[in-house]
C-alpha cells in the first residue's frame, strides 16, 4: 500500500458570502467533510479508487444542498432529471446515465452500466432497467422534492416571462464529484448532477460525457468538472488536462489551471474541477466567485473551503 488521496466537489459559481449565513456555510462544510470522511474510510480499509468515490459521492447526492440526487433542480417543465458518471483509470472502464429520475443515487446507476452492460451511457428506461437489476434503491417524487430548488425555478421562469435571463453562473454550476487516488496507485473520478435550473427537458450537461466532465486514466489523471458544461463539452475539459500532461509534459496542476483559466474561462466557461494523479498530487483550480471543494490524504486530515 502507497499513500492515497481523495478529493470532491460540490459546484461552483456566484457564491456569495452575503447569501451564505454562518449556519449554511457550516452545513455546507459538514456535507463536504461527510463525502471526504466517507471515501478516506474506504480507502483506509483496502477499497478501490472506484469504490472512494462512489462513497463520497453518494453522501453528497443524500445532502439536499448540493445540486444532485436527493437535491436536484428542476428542469422548465418542473421535472428532475439526473445525470452521473463513472471512470477507473486503471482499466479505463467507464460507465454514464443521462436524464434519470428514480435511482436515489444516480452515481450507482452509472458505476452499475459500467460494470453490468457492455456499454458506457445508457439514458430513459434502459438506464432505470439496469438500476433496478442491481438491487438500487429509488426514491418517490417526496423523496427527491425541495423547496429551495421549486423556488429557484419560479422565479427563473417568472423572470423568462419579462424577457430577462438570469445571468448568475450558479445556476448551471450545481454538480457534485470525486476524484481518488488509492492505496494501489489507482485513480478514478465520479460525478453528478441535476443539471441547470429550468434547463429545457432532455438536456444532457457535461457530466456524463466521458473526456469532458468526467475522466481517468491512470497514465494521466483523474477529473471531475463542475461549471457550465456546454463549455466543458466543446473544449473538451478533462480529457484537454489528460492530453497537457501526456503530450506536453505538463504537471497535474499545470496542465488543469491552463484549461479551467484559459480554454474555459475565455470561452464563457465559468466554473472548476478537481483533479488527481497517479501520485496522488490533488489540484483544484476554479475561475469563479467560488467551489464548494475538500481534500483529505491518508494521514485523515480534512480540508475543506468554498472561497479562495
Amino acid at each position: 500500500m502507497t499513500k492515497f488521496s481523495l478529493a470532491v466537489h460540490g459546484g461552483a459559481g456566484t457564491i456569495l458570502k452575503s447569501n451564505l449565513t454562518p449556519e449554511l456555510e457550516e452545513r455546507y462544510h459538514a456535507g463536504l467533510r461527510s463525502a471526504l470522511q466517507a471515501g478516506h474510510d474506504t480507502l483506509q480499509a483496502g477499497g478501490s479508487a472506484v469504490d472512494a468515490v462512489t462513497a463520497a459521492v453518494c453522501v453528497l447526492e443524500d445532502e439536499p444542498l448540493f445540486n444532485a440526487g436527493r437535491g436536484a433542480v428542476f428542469t422548465s417543465d418542473g421535472k428532475q432529471e439526473m445525470d452521473a458518471a463513472i471512470m477507473d483509470g486503471a482499466t479505463r472502464a467507464a460507465g454514464a446515465v443521462g436524464g434519470i429520475f428514480g435511482p436515489r443515487n444516480p452515481v450507482r446507476a452509472a458505476r452499475a452500466v459500467m460494470e453490468k452492460t457492455d456499454h458506457v451511457m445508457l439514458i430513459g428506461p434502459n438506464a432505470l432497467a439496469v438500476a433496478r437489476g442491481a438491487g438500487l434503491p429509488f426514491g418517490d417524487a417526496d423523496y427527491f422534492f425541495t423547496q429551495s430548488r421549486w423556488d429557484a425555478l419560479q422565479s427563473t421562469l417568472k423572470m423568462r416571462e419579462t424577457g430577462r435571463e438570469d445571468t448568475d453562473p450558479a445556476r448551471r454550476h450545481g454538480t457534485v464529484g470525486a476524484v481518488a487516488c488509492d492505496g494501489y496507485g489507482n485513480i478514478a473520478a465520479a460525478t453528478s448532477t441535476g443539471g441547470m435550473t429550468a434547463k429545457s427537458p432532455g438536456r444532457i450537461g457535461d457530466t456524463p460525457i466521458i473526456g469532458a466532465g468526467t475522466f481517468a486514466d491512470n497514465a494521466t489523471c483523474a477529473v471531475s468538472g463542475t461549471g457550465h458544461g456546454e463549455v466543458f463539452i466543446r473544449y473538451t475539459a478533462a480529457a484537454e488536462i489528460a492530453a497537457r500532461m501526456r503530450h506536453a509534459g505538463q504537471s497535474l496542476a499545470q496542465a488543469a489551471d491552463h484549461v479551467v483559466m484559459q480554454d474555459l474561462a475565455l470561452h464563457d466557461g465559468s466554473g472548476g474541477l478537481i483533479a488527481v494523479d497517479a501520485q496522488g498530487n490533488v489540484t483544484m483550480p476554479f475561475n469563479c466567485e467560488g467551489m464548494y471543494r475538500g481534500k483529505v490524504t491518508e494521514a485523515g486530515d480534512l480540508e475543506t473551503f468554498i472561497y479562495r
